[in-house]
């Protein structure tokens, strides 16, 4: 790993950390975290009190695997997904969490297709 994507990885850490200071998941709120890599995108409803996670979703299952997993086409059934499964458990209401990543792109794409899909946040 190269210096520059050193202190990269290390801004969006310490950018996380920022973020999970005022953040936090509960039974009634849920937090809805999002987890992005070069290939692929994660997203889950996390309850932080019980430390469970209640749905989630990824662009690694077999069924949503395609060749452009990384894209925010791919990201957007994600959030769609997750939101449906979310749903199912019976959240309605979720703290969206950014993962210390901008709020552009794929990011912004799965919390566009999770609010469509009819979680509150």
């Amino acid at each position: 790993m190269s210096d520059i994507a050193k202190a990269r990885r290390k801004g969006r850490i310490t950018r996380h950390r920022r973020v999970r200071k005022k953040i936090s998941g509960t039974a009634a709120r849920p937090r809805l975290a999002v987890h992005r890599s070069n290939r692929h995108i994660t997203a889950q409803v996390i309850d932080d009190e019980s430390g469970r996670t209640i749905a989630a979703a990824s662009s690694v299952e077999p069924a949503l695997r395609s060749n452009s997993s990384g894209s925010v086409e791919a990201a957007t059934k994600i959030g769609a997904l997750v939101a449906e499964r979310a749903r199912a458990a019976g959240v309605t209401a979720v703290v969206f969490d950014r993962g210390g990543n901008l709020y552009h792109g794929r990011v912004a794409a799965v919390a566009t297709a999770a609010r469509e899909a009819g979680l509150e946040f």
